[in-house]
């Protein structure tokens, strides 16, 4: 397994790191947080990812995308973490284009693949219904009707449900909660008759949603997938997930790491800088050490989905909790190193410990995917 970035994805990597210095950062969240933003995003920066091309890194060729690798797309997560940029790159081009390009049908992928390349779409999946994460605790409901099917049921904490275009909705079509069989995947548009959606307002400024279904009426073409088959692709689509959430969270570490020693460099006490200090300089290197462990682990596991690995749960817990972990270290050590200072709102270094807490918990925090690995490994 290739540990290093090719031509391609460095290319990826510098642009993403170009583009987003010169316009996301501490500054644009703050001015999104102040001006009680509905979208909890830049629409101007949106627009901008979309004539980069971004959404379509990951749509096959033939469906008008660029056919890159998860390994570039990863640059782009990583990027979007050190620079704090809110945006619906995750839940579509991510976590939805991943759904679609693994289980949707021909006419499914010909249908939205195009239309999210050229950033006409929007995508949301409604997944959890409790505080914790659990895929297999669905009690969303889908019945069988004489036209297709009726939905009823509650999701919680959907990232961008409020301004998605299309939900992908993981329902129960038969069993109990808790079973492996039964669950199904449908897309259901937004505005739908029969969908109540609440936003909520989250610490890092992003905004979810809880979404309700009352007797919504399915048509048969919006089932994605084999019905009572939706938890293999859903695992898949999950592990998507978990490993771009640990190269964002990578992504804070590192520019954590980066102000916290542009600080001890700067900031003087007793008439010399702090980062004179041995005792801060022993836990500077501490963090840069994790910091390059958990690079590794990030890349082997973008690779990985790019190589269609068996292993690929196993190595998307791992890669998720060392990314938690090392994000955990870095925001509370830069919290700390800062001082008092780093308590305050005025500071920027706020911000990456508040992003960093939702990136952790998204899909499974730390102690989830431990859990998880160990399940998987026969423990």
């Amino acid at each position: 397994m290739q540990l290093i970035l090719n031509e391609e994805e460095q290319m990826v990597r510098e642009s993403a790191q170009s583009f987003l210095a010169d316009n996301a950062g501490p500054s644009l969240l703050r001015e999104i947080r102040d001006s009680n933003n509905s979208l909890g995003y830049s629409e101007k920066l949106w627009q901008q990812m979309i004539e980069l091309g971004w959404p379509s890194l990951l749509i096959p060729e033939q469906f008008d995308g660029l056919g890159f690798s998860h390994v570039a797309m990863g640059q782009i997560m990583e990027q979007a973490g050190c620079h704090l940029a809110n945006s619906p790159m995750f839940a579509t081009a991510v976590l939805g284009v991943s759904i679609l390009s693994k289980e949707g049908n021909e006419q499914q992928k010909s249908q939205w693949l195009p239309k999210i390349a050229m950033g006409n779409l929007t995508l949301a999946l409604a997944l959890d219904e409790t505080a914790r994460p659990d895929p297999l605790n669905i009690a969303t409901s889908v019945t069988k009707s004489t036209d297709g099917f009726i939905l009823n049921g509650n999701k919680s904490m959907v990232i961008d449900g409020q301004i998605a275009d299309q939900l992908i909705v993981v329902a129960r079509s038969s069993g109990k909660p808790g079973d492996r069989q039964g669950i199904s995947l449908f897309v259901v548009p937004r505005k739908t008759a029969g969908v109540e959606i609440t936003s909520t307002l989250i610490m890092d400024s992003r905004i979810t949603a809880n979404i309700s279904f009352s007797g919504v009426a399915l048509r048969e073409d919006q089932l994605i997938g084999t019905i009572d088959q939706g938890m293999d692709p859903l695992t898949s689509a999950l592990n998507v997930a978990n490993i771009h959430l640990s190269a964002e969270l990578l992504g804070i570490a590192n520019e954590c790491l980066h102000r916290t020693v542009g600080y001890l460099k700067d900031r003087k006490q007793f008439g010399v800088n702090i980062g004179s200090f041995q005792a801060l300089q022993h836990r500077a290197a501490s963090l840069w050490s994790d910091i390059e462990l958990c690079k590794s682990t990030v890349m082997a596991a973008l690779r990985s989905l790019d190589e269609s690995a068996a292993d690929a749960s196993l190595i998307a817990s791992i890669a998720k909790v060392k990314a938690c972990k090392v994000a955990q270290l870095a925001t509370n050590e830069s919290i700390q190193m800062h001082g008092g200072i780093g308590m305050t709102d005025e500071f920027d270094i706020g911000f990456f410990i508040k992003r960093a807490r939702i990136a952790q918990m998204l899909f499974g925090d730390h102690r989830y995917h431990l859990n998880r690995y160990a399940e998987l490994s026969g423990y």
